[in-house]
């Protein structure tokens, strides 16, 4: 399962349950032990880790529909690849 990374932008105070209602994600859509990451919590943005098909389905620049009352993501989803040293350690 590859995970992808998703702003959202919520009313204090923000927590990750709240984002998963706002956003309506289930549990296993959400790596819950990343969390609500703060990205500018005076402009109320945040950040979550999801799966890749609940950020397409959310997210504002995924394949999802569009309109209506569909919940949806302030931005993402983005690439989430692993950090990790390049070349042996000095």
């Amino acid at each position: 399962m590859a995970d992808v990374l998703i702003t959202v932008r919520l009313p204090a105070p923000a927590t990750l349950e709240s984002a998963m209602r706002h956003l309506d994600l289930a549990e296993d859509e959400v790596d819950t032990a990343y969390g609500l990451v703060p990205i500018d919590p005076r402009r109320n943005l945040y950040v979550l880790r999801v799966t890749e098909s609940a950020g397409r389905r959310v997210g504002d620049t995924g394949a999802g529909p569009r309109g209506g009352d569909h919940p949806r993501a302030d931005g993402g989803p983005y690439s989430d690849p692993p950090i990790e040293p390049y070349g042996p350690p000095r």
